[in-house]
């Protein structure tokens, strides 16, 4: 488990890419390794990677295994590459952003970026269905950071947009000055939010599933297509 707060920006040394498995060596931030043990949990850019070797002070090396690779944005990765990277919580430690499991649900891209005064706002355009989980003011995970939904625009079909607005310190610790439009980034959206959105959705489903031939009937008749407000579909 992970709070989201990231602990600074580890760098790829090296790469070993095999069939189905790539090897990561990362030069980790200055007195992150302190009592770093092999099989120890870290969040690399959001996703959870486990200590597999410690080849020497400040380096780790982890592997990333097929459907990983496939999943994120890892098997992108070049020596050089910045990761945003966080060490997993200890109990009795203080939570300032909130609880992400490192499990990435999709990757979205980079839409737009502006930068007011002493401000950095990122716009990032996520794929159906995701956006169904993302409101204003609320949490989520990006690239291993907690951050706050500053404005979030969703489509009929689950897609759409949202923006956070980053503070001069939160572009010091993460690797998110370095990003450009069409940059994809990692998503893991808030688990409660996910919970209660779903179970209203199945409700929902369920109470207004029989009434759906009525429903299409008189929406035909008006000229609206019930079918873009994803009443009882998945």
């Amino acid at each position: 488990m992970f709070t989201g707060i990231v602990q600074g920006v580890a760098r790829v040394e090296s790469i070993d890419a095999r069939e189905g498995l790539h090897t990561l060596a990362l030069k980790l931030p200055a007195g992150f390794d302190a009592d770093l043990a092999i099989g120890a949990s870290v969040s690399c850019d959001g996703v959870c990677l486990t200590v597999t070797g410690r080849p020497a002070a400040d380096t780790a090396l982890f592997d990333v295994m097929a459907q990983t690779l496939n999943l994120t944005t890892l098997g992108a990765l070049k020596v050089g590459s910045g990761l945003n990277v966080e060490r997993a919580a200890r109990e009795g430690v203080e939570i300032g952003g909130h609880p992400l499991s490192g499990h990435v649900d999709v990757s979205a891209r980079i839409a737009e970026i502006r930068k007011p005064d002493n401000n950095h706002v990122i716009r990032f355009a996520v794929p159906a269905p995701w956006m169904r989980y993302v409101f204003a003011k609320g949490y989520i995970g990006v690239n291993g950071c907690s951050l706050t939904v500053a404005e979030a625009r969703r489509e009929r079909d689950g897609s759409g947009w949202f923006e956070v607005w980053l503070i001069p310190e939160t572009l010091r610790m993460t690797t998110f000055g370095d990003k450009a439009v069409g940059d994809a980034i990692h998503i893991e959206i808030d688990r409660s939010t996910q919970v209660v959105v779903d179970t209203v959705r199945d409700a929902l489903d369920e109470k207004l599933g029989p009434l759906l031939p009525v429903l299409e009937a008189i929406a035909r008749e008006r000229g609206i297509d019930l079918t873009q407000l994803a009443i009882g579909k998945s």
